[in-house]
């Protein structure tokens, strides 16, 4: 065979090649998207192929002009495809997420904190005279340590009572949103094994999978966070319900649920609590 003959045999093999990377590229932003390509680069791209499809054209080369006008189409597609992928609302394919605090909010851990302290100080304290402090501020400075060291007590958060209304709502809320249990165990690293437990006797219809224990709570990827205490709320970047409790009183920053019918309302009513959208987040991080 003539050297013409391989000639435009490797010139035709190699625009096949060229030509056709593209398909694949366009199947993966058809199911992934399309965020690990650069819109620099398919730009450049596109205007190589073009630049290539009109070089051809001026010369009469068929070949060249077939290759290009092809690839221009499926780097045009891959383009069109990935914008459209990227344009679309990034919550439209999944059900809008609850994170839930634990204690104060589905358990109460101050009745039990309360009940202990009494008993081993034999006082007579109530919610009413914590006045917007936590127990321990409320508590004489000498006995502050103690105070701490009665939640460190073995079983102290197995056998909690229940928040009223928690359950019942909470297995509302599961049938629209996506619902996690989010505690922040880390300041109590004994009460893993206890508040596992508890969850898992009164909250089984929600999968172990959506129980997370952690430290910050700015790692919550979720839409609403509902919690008794405000400081978890500095930099998270959905919508911070604010439970009430005695040591929350004061606080006059955010959207605030007396009660787990007030939370039913809120996310399960006609009206909307708030804005969810994360762009709307910096104009709530601005008071804290």
């Amino acid at each position: 065979m003539s050297p013409s003959f391989w000639l435009a045999l490797a010139g035709t093999i190699a625009a096949l090649c060229t030509t056709l990377a593209f398909v694949p590229q366009i199947v993966k932003i058809w199911k992934q998207g399309g965020r690990d390509l650069s819109y620099g680069m398919l730009g450049l791209y596109l205007t190589g192929v073009v630049l290539w499809f009109l070089y051809g054209v001026m010369l009469g080369a068929s070949a060249v002009i077939f290759a290009n006008a092809a690839a221009t189409l499926l780097v045009g597609t891959a383009l069109g495809l990935k914008r459209w992928r990227e344009s679309r609302p990034a919550r439209a394919s999944r059900r809008e997420r609850i994170a839930v605090d634990m204690d104060e909010v589905l358990a109460d851990s101050l009745g039990r904190h309360l009940e202990a302290y009494n008993g081993v100080f034999d006082a007579g304290l109530t919610r009413a005279d914590l006045d917007g402090r936590s127990l321990e501020a409320a508590a004489p400075a000498e006995r502050r340590e103690a105070v701490r060291e009665l939640i460190l007590q073995p079983g102290f958060f197995r056998d909690l009572e229940l928040i009223p209304g928690s359950r019942e709502v909470l297995r509302e809320l599961a049938e629209r949103y996506e619902v996690f249990i989010a505690s922040a165990a880390m300041e109590v690293p004994t009460s893993f094994a206890a508040k596992y437990a508890w969850l898992r006797e009164h909250f089984p219809f929600i999968s172990p999978s959506h129980i997370v224990f952690c430290g910050d709570k700015r790692v919550l990827d979720v839409d609403y966070l509902v919690d008794d205490t405000p400081r978890h709320f500095a930099g998270f970047r959905g919508t911070p319900i604010l439970f009430s409790a005695p040591h929350n009183r004061g606080e006059g920053r955010y959207l605030r649920a007396e009660g787990w019918p007030e939370v039913r309302r809120l996310l399960l009513g006609e009206t909307p609590p708030g804005p969810t959208r994360r762009e709307l987040q910096p104009e709530i991080d601005l008071g804290l």
